[in-house]
């Protein structure tokens, strides 16, 4: 069905192969074109031939991250990969190999035409991301399951498709059944689908289809309702509270405490258990509340930072561009000027002049980066302040809450020392009417081992309560330290850098294109 190996050995994309690919594409194609240049840039390549190479396996084309079109037929290729960096790619063929599996294509998201036709392929899968996929060609294969292509109903761009030349061709049913299940298409196996075709298709498969449609928008509304989840975790995540909007924190601490199911069977601890449940997830909720309050606030501060720092750049680099712009008319008027100027003394004296001007452009464009700098300088740490204050308040407000949890602990904790005593002593004198747990009374031989449980149960709850108040003041604090780290750098030091070595390069251009003239005043 696919070729076998030639009678030579199979060849490696190496970059000898490359660059002769690239170079046979003749400088009439871009690529050609560009390999005629001194060095060949294999990521400004767009198109890309490796047909009848013999080539054994995909590799070494990580550089051709600009490729949108790539000929790979008539090899005999046994495995789809080492294209992971080609997310540019538009059109890929691989017809003419010996692939077995569609596989590592996820990067590949751009994707419109598809060929692999005549290979191995036995089922169509792994290609879910290929959502612009456009045309498709996998006839002569080994694809025998009309179902599998049901596969083929998420790519509601899919237009074309060829599947002649697959065992499944053979059921009398294929072409309704395709037709009726991927309603997109407008074109199988290169002829045009009449209106008569898809009617009868679809009256065909009515109930098929609508059973489809059903569980399909099932399905998406799952999708979205679980996207939807994430996202609202994620966002609680960024307020660091997520788990505080319910029992979890409560729930946590006795899911780690070895003790918390031998002392929860305690005469009266199960309704100290559920007052105990219940206020402090009623104040878990206020911290959930206010973070996600303040998170609101917090964003909306860096967004309105942000915005005013680009106004300010924006604004700085009109007047600079205006300036330029000024410049450059005077410039095309005196570098006129200057090539009919034959007197030495006066072209010496314009030369000195021009010179002076563009001296003076540079002071006045510098001059402008350093009132930028001292805008951004003063708006940055206006904003660090405000920012400062906006996570020390969240941070005591939560302190304050988290405070209230360790006091309900302390509070549980009495009352359950006070319970396990009062339980040992009613033991000893044979007075509970309640049966105990065989490991609850492996706790009351005596006050010392009843009292050192309840207080390594304490020592759990509280170690817990204090790790979740650590870890949100670590994270806001972290995420405040690391956003002004990257504001400082990007917005200061990095942007002034790049500023500099740019207004220095046009003054040195400037200067260049004088000293590259021929002037009659000077020979």
């Amino acid at each position: 069905m696919s070729r076998l190996y030639d009678t030579v050995a199979p060849s490696v994309i190496d970059e000898e192969m490359l660059l002769k690919a690239i170079d046979e594409q003749g400088p009439k194609e871009e690529a050609g074109r560009i390999a005629k240049e001194e060095e060949t840039e294999f990521a400004d390549i767009g198109a890309l031939r490796l047909d009848f190479k013999n080539i054994l396996k995909v590799d070494n084309l990580w550089e051709f991250t600009s490729l949108t079109k790539l000929q790979m037929d008539n090899n005999i290729i046994e495995k789809i990969e080492g294209l992971d960096s080609l997310v540019n790619l538009v059109w890929l063929d691989l017809s003419f190999n010996n692939i077995e599996v569609i596989e590592n294509l996820e990067n590949l998201t751009k994707l419109e035409d598809l060929t692999l036709y005549n290979n191995r392929i036995s089922v169509v899968e792994n290609m879910d991301t290929l959502t612009r996929l456009h045309v498709l060609s996998i006839g002569n294969n080994s694809l025998s399951s009309l179902e599998n292509l049901i596969y083929l109903r998420k790519f509601k761009n899919l237009q074309t498709i060829n599947l002649s030349g697959n065992p499944f061709c053979e059921d009398p049913n294929y072409k309704v059944f395709v037709v009726a299940h991927v309603a997109s298409l407008v074109y199988l196996d290169f002829r045009l689908i009449d209106e008569n075709t898809k009617m009868a298709a679809k009256e065909q498969y009515r109930y098929a289809i609508e059973e489809l449609v059903a569980d399909e928008s099932s399905a998406e509304n799952k999708r979205l309702e679980r996207e939807a989840g994430e996202t609202e975790f994620n966002k609680q995540k960024a307020a660091y509270v997520e788990n505080l909007n319910g029992p979890h924190l409560f729930e946590s601490l006795f899911s780690d405490d070895p003790e918390a199911q031998k002392l929860a069977s305690l005469p009266g601890v199960d309704e100290l258990l559920l007052v105990y449940k219940e206020k402090m997830v009623g104040i878990c909720r206020q911290v959930f509340n206010f973070g996600l309050q303040e998170h609101e606030k917090r964003q909306k501060e860096v967004n309105e930072f942000y915005s005013c720092i680009e106004e300010a750049k924006t604004e700085n680099k009109e007047m600079g561009t205006s300036k330029i712009e000024d410049f450059n008319k005077y410039r095309k008027k005196c570098l006129s000027d200057l090539t009919v100027i034959s007197d030495a003394k006066v072209l010496d004296s314009k030369l000195a002049e021009y010179d002076d001007d563009i001296s003076k452009l540079w002071d006045t464009l510098m001059g402008y980066e350093l009132q930028l700098v001292d805008q951004l300088e003063d708006t940055i740490k206006d904003f660090e302040r405000s920012l400062a204050d906006m996570v020390s308040n969240f941070v005591e407000f939560v302190q304050g809450l988290i405070s209230q949890v360790r006091d309900l602990e302390n509070i549980h904790h009495e009352k359950v020392l006070e319970i396990a005593i009062l339980t040992l002593e009613k033991y000893v004198k044979n007075e509970l009417d309640d049966e105990l747990s065989e490991e609850l009374k492996m706790l009351l031989v005596d006050k010392d081992t009843i009292t050192s449980a309840v207080n390594a149960s304490h020592d759990v709850h509280l170690l817990k309560i204090d790790n979740r108040e650590d870890d949100i003041i670590q994270r806001a604090n972290g995420w405040m330290a690391s956003l002004m780290e990257t504001i400082h750098q990007e917005e200061e030091v990095l942007r002034n850098r790049d500023r500099v070595k740019e207004i220095n390069n046009y003054i040195d251009n400037l200067k260049e294109e004088i000293r590259s003239l021929e002037l009659p005043g000077l020979q």
